[in-house]
């Protein structure tokens, strides 16, 4: 059976006409979850029950624009609408205000697309699982809108569900919070049960934006995207004064100018207005092509009347791991730096230069926020610009100090420096685990292995546990998410936050080939493990490799000295094929002479590595972190 949504009144359905609004009617939020606690859903309701979405038009996941968010069922891009709502007070007098809502994604990668949503709002709708309680990236999604001083309304969702235990998790985020249990809303995105009480809590809760309409015209750029037709579309938050259509604005950051050719808000769909006022969410277009134009954090300013100070934007994003990618076909080189180019205005936490390397050709070192934010920035490519790409395997920033005090940094194994080092430091995060109970035991022997350092262990309830540790980056990116899930069996949830740099054990593992090093396979890995990956990579290269005429020694190196081997046996052919019966010596010239032209062969010739035997062993595809974002 379908969702069960009550009938909009006429009342709550009557349009609210596109000009500007009132900032005493308006009201900015935003809903932030875990990954799975029905944002997306809710959001749905919303648009539903505000009646700017008709029945008809209506499907699930309304605001998940991109196919890959709709078949993996995540929220990649935080999407922002308008929605007209009257409410009425205690007298019975109805008053039209204006919601502008943002859905935002759940997924620990994708928190700076959070941060951003936060910056262009007064409240936060705190959603939370009334089968699952609260989760790690709940608590680290609560602290970012405390930071900001959001108004926090906190509201458990899915109590339709059989397994929900509403009044005990309610009991959890009244504490978190600091409300009265009884205060926290009950409702459900799939019936659309409690929605009305919700949106008449955000008018009651969420305090109205303030500026001054007077001043020179003041708008943040929270968010932007590339149109194949309209070019740039940039989506603002108005907080001083008044942009209207027609007018010249200039960007503080890069002084550059341009004629605002519209100006309106997104209802959901973009609805043209006269203007854009105090405290209104809404997006521009000045027909711009070149996507270095508009800059996310900036600020939109009148060209002739400009404001005199930039608003305090928010830090840019600092990528966590890096991976090369490269297209299997060398003639789309150009187009991969194009297709980069379009991404980065859809994704302002993308950070990618230039590389070269010797086995994969022409490409680009790109910087993620983790392993699902590298998958889907690889898939979006390979979907929307038509590559066929290649990433190789993750790894993070080092800084090695060597012995005369220089400072190297490292963001490519084939980077790391020779001679005499003292020191190298790497990344350290902050992580927080939340599971329950019964597999403490199981959480710290994997962060054991992983070179953690307990912080500190907290109960939430009686029989569920917060776990605090100190992880060294590099242990984290590859597969430590997905190994916690399967020692937890998937209730376990992890955020993570850089917090420093410590002095480590590390080593870089060198791959030779027939005594020539092959920077391409080359590794930092801890002392302790690189006897481990040595094995791993020569086993794996032996049976990549094609036999050759002569006998190939794979070695995998610390420094001089050799730690793993394996040989990949020579193609012989059978020179006794003629020789039937006769005398032994005959056969032994033979042989002896065959002996010498490969010794000879093995001194001149050289081991081709085909493209395919360096995309299986560079691949990152063996750990695909392709259902991160999923529980």
């Amino acid at each position: 059976m379908g969702p069960v949504t009550p009938i909009p009144t006429a009342a709550q359905t009557a349009r609210i006409k596109p000009a500007a609004t009132a900032p005493e009617l308006l009201r900015n939020f935003c809903i932030i979850a875990h990954i799975d606690h029905g944002k997306s859903t809710l959001a749905d309701r919303m648009l539903q029950l505000t009646g700017v979405v008709e029945q008809r038009a209506m499907r699930a996941q309304y605001l998940d624009r991109m196919d890959i968010e709709r078949e993996r069922g995540i929220t990649i891009k935080s999407q922002a609408v308008r929605m007209p709502w009257a409410h009425s007070d205690a007298d019975g007098v109805s008053t039209p205000y204006a919601l502008n809502m943002i859905d935002t994604p759940g997924h620990v990668d994708f928190t700076y697309e959070v941060s951003r949503s936060l910056a262009a709002c007064e409240g936060a709708v705190l959603l939370v699982d009334a089968a699952q309680g609260i989760e790690a990236q709940t608590l680290a999604n609560l602290y970012l809108a405390m930071e900001n001083e959001l108004a926090i309304i906190p509201v458990l969702n899915k109590i339709d569900l059989p397994a929900a235990q509403p009044e005990k998790y309610a009991e959890e985020i009244a504490g978190l919070v600091g409300v009265d249990p009884e205060t926290v809303l009950k409702v459900s995105g799939k019936t659309g049960v409690g929605v009305t009480e919700l949106l008449d809590r955000i008018v009651e809760t969420v305090p109205a934006p303030v500026g001054d309409p007077d001043a020179p015209a003041r708008a943040m750029i929270f968010d932007s995207v590339y149109d194949t037709y309209r070019g740039v579309v940039t989506y603002v938050r108005v907080v001083d004064g008044k942009l209207n259509p027609r007018e010249r604005i200039v960007m503080m950051s890069t002084k550059a100018t341009h004629d605002l050719l519209e100006i309106g808000v997104s209802a959901p769909e973009p609805h043209p207005t006269q203007g854009l006022g105090v405290g209104e969410v809404g997006y521009l277009i000045t027909g711009v092509k070149d996507v270095r134009q508009s800059k996310v954090g900036d600020t939109v300013t009148n060209a002739g009347k400009p404001a005199s100070e930039a608003l305090g934007g928010y830090s840019d994003p600092k990528p966590m791991v890096f991976s090369g990618l490269y297209p299997i076909d060398g003639s789309d080189y150009p187009v991969l730096r194009d297709a980069l180019d379009k991404l980065k205005l859809n994704d302002a936490a993308l950070v990618y230069e230039p590389e070269t390397s010797v086995a994969l050709g022409f490409g680009f070192r790109v910087g993620y926020l983790g392993l699902l934010h590298l998958e889907i920035v690889r898939e979006r490519l390979e979907r929307e610009f038509d590559l066929d790409l290649i990433s190789t395997a993750p790894n993070v920033i080092y800084e090695v100090t060597m012995e005369d005090k220089s400072v190297v940094t490292v963001t490519n194994p084939s980077e790391f420096p020779g001679g005499k080092i003292g020191e190298v430091r790497e990344p350290v995060v902050k992580a927080t685990i939340l599971a329950p109970s019964e597999f403490i035991g199981a959480i710290m022997e994997l962060c054991q292995t992983k070179r953690g350092d307990l912080q500190g262990m907290d109960y939430l309830s009686a029989d569920r546990v917060e776990l605090r540790y100190f992880l060294p980056l590099a242990e984290i990116v590859f597969d430590f998410f997905d190994q916690l899930k399967s020692k937890t069996r998937g209730y376990a949830s992890l955020d993570y936050d850089v917090i420093g740099e410590q002095a480590a054990d590390l080593v870089k593992v060198d791959i030779l080939l027939q005594g020539e090093q092959v920077d391409a396979f080359s590794a930092i890995v801890h002392k302790e493990k690189a006897y481990a990956y040595g094995v791993m990579m020569t086993g794996k290269l032996k049976d990549l490799i094609p036999r050759q005429q002569f006998e190939v020694p794979i070695q995998a190196a610390v420094g001089a000295r050799v730690i793993a081997r394996e040989t990949i046996r020579a193609i012989r052919k059978d020179v006794l094929a003629k020789c039937y019966g006769g005398d032994i010596s005959r056969k032994r010239k033979l042989l002896e002479k065959q002996k010498e032209g490969k010794k000879r062969m093995k001194t001149i010739g050289r081991v081709d590595v085909p493209q395919e035997a360096f995309i299986a062993a560079l691949s990152s595809d063996a750990a695909d972190p392709k259902d991160k974002g999923k529980k």
